[in-house]
């Protein structure tokens, strides 16, 4: 009997997939790293390229918080590190199977000026030697000798004057540096935007995600970071080196990558009295990256240091060190209204499963699915101890080991429990829809993802950042995938298989902390009592479905090619998410009730624009408390007037205002609303490529 879903959950579904608001990753995640910034892995992606499906880019991010006008010593890739991107693809080998390695030098070309760059000529210009392995690191080749890394985005003077570089323009620099090795993958290594918009503030306010004013901040507006990007043929990462064409279906587990980052030094640093300095002795890994918010949000501040010096292979020898913190993670504390949760109100849409189909409970302490072991219920699944139960089910009141655990850890198998509930008749240990294969158990913490997964186009409607989480609630609700056949459901290709830059990664980790990942399978959650309501769809379920971190945009559009992340913000950019020169001025989600930034009690105008991106025809509506002369315009991210959208004196009421973006270049904007001659609200936009 195939499981069926009320209209309303359809209804429910389509209301989710509008709304996608992003959290962060790990930006000074750990205590010694946070004093090493050009070592701090900030951020990794692996997704399969939507442009070119061939292929898989990797983009490993590093140096958080970069202030665009941070000169005259502007941010940039350190010398005497070894940066890393590691590839695991064969469960029958020991560690790594690839390793890309990068070393960066830089060169003073005219020690006469303080200035970065000056007529033509730059200082601390940075290239970099490329190297690979094949066999686990016991030797490497040289497939790119000299790249170049473009000159920080100083301003227009520096970059496009003659006094400067006499650039065209700054994307032409990153155009340029764009190499292709020896071996064929494609490089870039520079500055970008930082592609993700969270809180921070908010978050580690004691959980203030989404703010309880109603105000929610991105951290990482306006900021830069250090980006290394590799794209490579799928065949490359494969095995045994075959094509994705030669995959036997698109959940084949021949196709499965693990994927993470790192950087080291030297044991020993040394000072001499002339203000030089040399390294010497081991290299020592100081910082990595596999899965976002692992080290930042899971492991305790007590083993951070710890959890950043191992690799991944060695997770699994210390699991009685770091697997508890996912068997009963601290942030389920914060879940859980007989613990904390009524202390962090902003999580009160998050709750666990604690009595699941009357029986199961996955609160901290209790035991999950742990009573099933050894049982004819778990004969056959990857529950059975001669499958993989001893990994998933190892102890007692270690809950969450069934799913919180193997997503960091092993990945998941496509075999039972973890498909969908579909087809299931209500046994969460029967077959179901395939929906995910990246299991790779051999080492611990890393990206995984199945390169047989075909992508999902950006332009697509179905797309959504919510990855696998949107990819269950359509394979539970679209009636074109209501059997249990492997059949592409779209944002297949999301997190946590792999991570698209678009992914919002920790919307998706704090409702799998809450327990969707189960609900998808099947073990709902405990307001759902099927002898009175055939649906699973309770207010539990739609809470955490709904439930958004309060930050919903990027400040800069992705590129839709190689490199994909935008170009860096430069030193003489006005932030388009803010009143100009404030900088951290609270920015509101899109609601056309809220305050927009003003007094949310009694706004004087109040507008939103809608949709964000922006495209051909688009709205903005706005309120107005009083009769006043209002202004409306559309301004570029560096304050240019593009086109005025409003100049009217009107009474008080609500207005809607049509206008048209077709002419537009892609990029950032915002829409500075003026009342009476006084600005009273900057709305940032950008337009997709």
């Amino acid at each position: 009997m195939k499981q069926k879903f009320s209209a309303a959950f359809l209804l429910v579904v389509m209301m989710v997939q509008t709304f996608t608001p992003v959290f962060a990753s790990s930006h000074r995640e750990a205590p010694l790293i946070s004093n090493d910034p050009l070592c701090d892995n900030t951020d990794l992606y692996a997704f399969r390229s939507p442009d070119d499906p061939n292929k898989v880019t990797i983009i490993a991010n590093y140096i958080p918080g970069q202030l665009p006008q941070g000169g005259p010593n502007y941010y940039s890739f350190g010398q005497n590190i070894r940066y890393e991107i590691h590839i695991d693809n064969d469960i029958n080998t020991a560690g790594d199977d690839i390793i890309y390695r990068f070393t960066f030098v830089k060169l003073i070309e005219d020690s006469s000026t303080f200035f970065n760059i000056r007529l033509g000529k730059q200082n601390l210009k940075t290239t970099y030697r490329l190297e690979r392995s094949v066999n686990g690191g016991q030797s490497f080749q040289p497939i790119i000798y000299a790249g170049t890394v473009p000159p920080p985005n100083i301003g227009p003077r520096s970059i496009s004057s003659p006094v400067g570089l006499n650039a065209p323009s700054y994307e032409s620099l990153i155009t340029s540096s764009i190499a292709t090795a020896n071996t064929g993958e494609k490089v870039f290594c520079g500055t970008s935007d930082d592609p993700f918009y969270v809180d921070l503030g908010g978050i580690f306010d004691l959980g203030d995600a989404p703010r309880q004013s109603g105000q929610s901040v991105d951290g990482l507006k306006c900021l830069n970071t250090s980006t290394i990007a590799i794209q490579v043929d799928i065949s490359t990462l494969q095995k045994d080196n075959k094509k994705v064409q030669q995959c036997a279906n698109i959940l084949d587990p021949n196709y499965v990558i693990g994927v993470w980052a790192s950087a080291s030094r030297q044991q020993m640093r040394v000072l001499r009295g002339d203000g030089s300095e040399y390294s010497t002795g081991k290299w020592i890994q100081v910082s990595r990256l596999g899965m976002p918010l692992t080290n930042e949000a899971v492991v305790p501040i007590g083993y951070k240091d710890l959890w950043n010096s191992l690799t991944p292979y060695q997770d699994l020898s210390r699991i009685a060190t770091f697997g508890k913190f996912f068997y009963n993670p601290e942030l389920a504390l914060y879940m859980d209204d007989a613990q904390f949760g009524p202390a962090v109100p902003s999580f009160n849409k998050l709750r666990i499963q604690k009595n699941s189909l009357g029986g199961f409970g996955f609160g901290n302490g209790q035991n999950g699915l742990y009573g099933l072991k050894g049982s004819a219920a778990v004969a056959g699944t990857a529950l059975d101890d001669a499958i993989f139960g001893t990994l998933l089910l190892p102890a007692a009141n270690s809950p969450r080991s069934v799913d919180l655990w193997p997503i960091f850890h092993t990945g998941v198998p496509n075999l039972k429990p973890y498909q969908l509930a579909t087809g299931k008749a209500g046994n969460p240990l029967a077959s179901g829809k395939p929906f995910i294969s990246n299991f790779l158990p051999n080492g611990g913490d890393m990206l995984r993802l199945n390169m047989a997964v075909p992508p999902t186009s950006r332009t697509s409607s179905a797309f959504s950042p919510l990855g696998l989480v949107a990819a269950a609630v359509t394979g539970l609700t679209d009636p074109a995938y209501n059997n249990t056949n492997v059949e592409n459901i779209p944002n297949m290709d999301g997190f946590p298989n792999g991570r698209r830059l678009e992914d919002d990664v920790t919307r998706i980790e704090l409702q799998a902390v809450s327990g969707v990942v189960l609900a998808a399978i099947g073990l709902w959650y405990d307001d759902y009592d099927p002898n009175s309501s055939p649906s699973p769809v309770t207010q539990d379920l739609v809470d955490v479905l709904t439930y958004s971190t309060g930050v919903d945009a990027n400040d800069k559009a992705f590129k839709t090619s190689f490199p994909y992340v935008a170009a860096p913000w430069a030193g003489t950019d006005i932030c388009p998410c803010d009143v100009p020169g404030e900088r951290f001025k609270p920015n509101v989600r899109s609601n056309f009730n809220a305050g927009g930034g003003l007094d949310i009690n009694a706004p004087e105008v109040i507008a939103t624009v809608s949709p964000n991106p922006i495209i051909d025809n688009s709205i903005v509506r706005y309120k107005l408390n009083e009769t006043a002369q209002v202004t409306i315009s559309l301004f570029t991210a560096d304050g240019k007037m593009v086109k005025s959208l409003v100049n009217k004196k009107l009474p008080a009421g609500t207005y809607t205002q049509n206008w048209n973006g077709a002419d537009l270049k892609s990029g950032s904007y915002f829409i500075q609303v003026n009342k009476n001659g006084v600005t009273k609200q900057n709305i940032p936009l950008v337009k997709a490529q």
